[in-house]
């Protein structure tokens, strides 16, 4: 156990640093993640003249707690794996004895630290902004959410690094990903909570992966009743099924694989 720990420690304080010196581009990352306070807006304003189920307030707290999940299961190793494919950059790491899986992830992890002080100025504006609307989790809540805050991001890593072994046969495996976003934007409650939805679109969303994207920590975090048993299920069987099709895509491109010094 002490070797990969040090392993993982090393990974995640390199990924840190590297990460650090790209803080003024990591705002604008940030920004770019705050879709869902554009819907906070629309959605407040639609709560004050209609009977929608929620108040303005408890938009305000949702589509908050959708910010947040959204910055905290980012994911864009797709891009990063299809380029090393692409421009042969995958084969000196093939020589080296860790799995480059594990690079991407420790990148993406450290990201999140780098990122929490832009996220927390952000919630604090929020705050300042909406003040009826703000509110201290249950220690239940805050549990669940962070665990599920957590699931979620390993969920959606494991989904697209699944989706990025097909560039070992295309050249453009991130069109794949991007005609899976469209689901993912309509499905997930990014753009409304799912209680909005007509029943029979609700029950489908919730067979898929989806809503534990983002929706699922969302609500346990604001306190919405979710089916926490169900859900924890849900994202376990997702992501059995995209670790097992992973792996034998893995093998099957390694085989595959013709890049330069391969």
């Amino acid at each position: 156990m002490r070797r990969p720990l040090k392993i993982a420690r090393t990974l995640l304080s390199v990924y840190y640093a590297y990460m650090a010196e790209y803080r003024a581009e990591l705002i604008f990352w940030v920004l770019s993640g705050s879709f869902p306070l554009i819907f906070l807006g629309l959605w407040n304003q639609a709560a004050q003249s209609s009977d929608l189920g929620f108040t303005p307030a408890e938009f305000a707290r949702y589509f908050l707690a959708v910010f947040l999940a959204r910055q905290f299961s980012v994911v864009w190793v797709i891009w990063d794996f299809e380029k090393e494919v692409v421009q042969g950059k995958l084969s000196p790491l093939l020589l080296q004895p860790i799995d480059p899986v594990w690079r991407h992830f420790f990148g993406h992890l450290a990201e999140r630290f780098t990122r929490l002080p832009f996220i927390m100025l952000l919630v604090g504006l929020f705050c300042l902004l909406y003040p009826e609307a703000t509110w201290i989790p249950t220690p239940y809540a805050c549990f669940w959410g962070s665990l599920t805050l957590l699931l979620s991001f390993f969920l959606r890593f494991l989904i697209q690094y699944t989706f990025a072994m097909l560039a070992f046969w295309v050249e453009r495996a991130t069109a794949i990903q991007q005609f899976w976003f469209l689901f993912y934007t309509f499905l997930s409650g990014m753009i409304a909570p799912l209680e909005l939805f007509p029943a029979a679109v609700r029950e489908f969303a919730l067979w898929t992966p989806f809503p534990y994207l983002v929706y699922f920590p969302a609500s346990l975090l604001i306190g919405l009743p979710v089916d926490l048993g169900r859900g924890l299920l849900t994202m376990a069987v997702w992501g059995a099924i995209a670790l097992i099709v992973n792996r034998r895509l893995w093998r099957a491109g390694l085989k595959h694989y013709s890049g330069m010094g391969a």
